[in-house]
Order: C-alpha cells, then structure tokens, then sequence
C-alpha cells in the first residue's frame, strides 16, 4: 500500500493519475470476472469471491481505523449495501446474459437516476444544462439495447444493469458526506459490510473450489482461475477502489469524473481483446450518447433551495 500513503500526500497533480489507474482497475473487472461466470461460478460466488478477498486485504486498514465506526456507521454501511455490495452484485449478474460493455454502458446512468431523485423525490429544479444530459442519456439507452429491434438483449439482464446504476446512484448520494472518513477505512468497512451481505445470499459454503483449479479462456489463452480471481481481488477491487476515492479527494469532482468515464471504454476494448465480444454501430453511437449524456449531467450541480445543501455527483467506483 506504499502507492496509496504516497498519493495522499501527494499534490494535487497526482489525481489524475490515480483516476487513469483507478479507471483501468474498474475497467477490467467485467472482462475478467465473465470468465469465472463461464467456468461454472454463479455471479453471485464472484462477486464474493471478489468482496471477501478484498475485505480480507484491507482487514488492517479496519482495524487502525476502528474510530470510524463511531464517527460514521450509517455511512460505512450505506457504502457497503450500496457502492460495494449492490453494484457488484447487479453488475456481475448482468453481465452473465449480456455484453460487458451493454451492462456498463447502462450503469453509467447512475449521474442521470440521481437527478431524477433529486427533481421528482426531494422536488427540487435542476438546471436545464442537467435535462438535456438526461434527455441524451435516455436516447442513447434506447440506441443501447436496440429498442427499435424490440429489446435485442436479455431483459432480465438489462434489468439487473439498471439495479447497478440505481446502486451507484446511491454512492453518489452518500458521497457528499465521505470526506471525515479515510479512504482507506471507507474502503475497508465498505468491503466488510458488503461482503457479509453477499455472504448470506451466495451461500460460498457451497462453492465448488475445484473449480479454481480450471483454466479460463482469455483472448483464446487458458488462465489458471486462480490467478484471475487474484486479478478480481488485487487490481479490480483493493486497488480500484483506494485509487477511484483519491482521485475524487485530490481533483474537483467534475475533473474526477471526467476521468472515470473512461473506464467503459477500457472495459469495451478489454472485452473485444481478452472475450471476443463486439459492440454494433448502434451500440457504439448509443454508447456515446450515453456517456456524453451522463457527463452532462454529472457537471451540472442541481439547483436546490437556499436552505438545502447541495448534492455534488462525484465520480466513483463503480465496478
């Protein structure tokens, strides 16, 4: 963890780099994982093989930061049900029955679900620089799955992809309040928390272990399963995760979020690269209008009474 004590002290320059790298991270956590899916584990294993694994690494951090349960439990646990356990859970089980880039494409609509709350929930105006992101964003979903074809891909999956955007929406909405919080106990109790969620529902008990002793295809390469859960747990979860919260500690929040939306596109190449899965025109222009849509929105900071504080919609972590 000798990156991360330096990217905190570091000065702000150094965010971008930890946004590029945590874009990366998150970006192959789809490719990656989709493979494990394929061998015989169920989306919901992954995804606790991944939280588990991660919890497990950053167990240190927990402890020397126990001081942040009493300081902020309910948003340690809102980060955990959400940001952790919800959009990896939603978003493995999506990708299962759709294309990697399919799946993220739609969680990207988390900045566009947060206005929606904050317009039509808390009532209050958004600007219109926000609606007309929204309104690209909605056009783009529907070049996306193909409506005009009748929903080309799995529904139940482009459902689950919706749940995941909704589950990063509710990241965006706690975010506002992380900064008493270290990342490093953010993450570490977040992993926790998520991981003993996902526990009870994928029942890891029963997991098939001989099943890490399989290759997974890559890029027509066999990879020992092994090595690739360690990628998940290493470099998409522990790695991902610190990087992605420095980012947003060390840049603006439209900086920081100008720099994650690069992750669809690392996670679009990587699956064409190591899974063969390709991407139609429509889904490429859908695609395109979907981020372009949801960057809108993310900059634009809704309008809110004198009295309301207002929600920044900060980049994040999403995968």
């Amino acid at each position: 963890m000798t990156c991360v004590r330096t990217l905190l002290a570091a000065p702000k320059s150094a965010g971008v780099t930890a946004a590029v790298l945590s874009a990366f991270c998150f970006g192959g956590s789809g490719p990656f994982a989709k493979p494990l899916i394929t061998v015989g584990f169920t989306p919901l294993q992954v995804a606790w093989m991944r939280l588990a694994g991660g919890a497990l690494l950053m167990l240190p951090f927990a402890v020397r930061h126990a001081g942040a349960l009493r300081r902020a439990p309910w948003l340690l646990l809102g980060y955990g049900l959400f940001a952790i356990a919800g959009v990896q859970t939603c978003y493995f089980a999506a990708i299962a029955s759709i294309p990697v880039a399919v799946a993220l494409l739609i969680e990207f609509l988390g900045p566009v679900l947060v206005l929606g709350w904050i317009r039509f929930v808390r009532r209050a105006p958004v600007t219109r620089q926000a609606a007309i992101g929204t309104a690209l964003a909605l056009v783009g979903l529907a070049c996306v799955v193909e409506v005009a074809a009748g929903l080309r891909f799995d529904p139940a999956g482009l459902l689950l992809a919706l749940a995941a955007a909704g589950c990063q929406a509710g990241y965006f909405l706690l975010s506002d309040s992380s900064a008493e919080v270290d990342p490093r106990a953010l993450v570490s109790y977040g992993l926790l928390v998520g991981a003993a969620v996902v526990t009870l529902v994928a029942r890891p008990w029963e997991l098939d272990w001989a099943l890490l002793a399989r290759p997974v295809q890559l890029s027509g390469t066999p990879f020992p399963a092994l090595l690739v859960v360690g990628w998940v747990v290493l470099v998409s979860t522990v790695l991902a995760y610190l990087t992605g919260i420095l980012a947003v500690r060390r840049l603006s929040p439209p900086v920081a979020g100008a720099v994650a939306f690069l992750e669809p596109v690392v996670a679009t190449v990587l699956a064409w690269l190591l899974l063969g899965e390709h991407v139609g025109p429509w889904q490429l222009a859908g695609g395109a209008l979907v981020l372009a849509g949801a960057f809108i929105a993310q900059r634009s900071a809704p309008a809110v009474e004198p009295t309301a504080r207002p929600v920044e919609v900060r980049a994040t972590p999403e995968r």
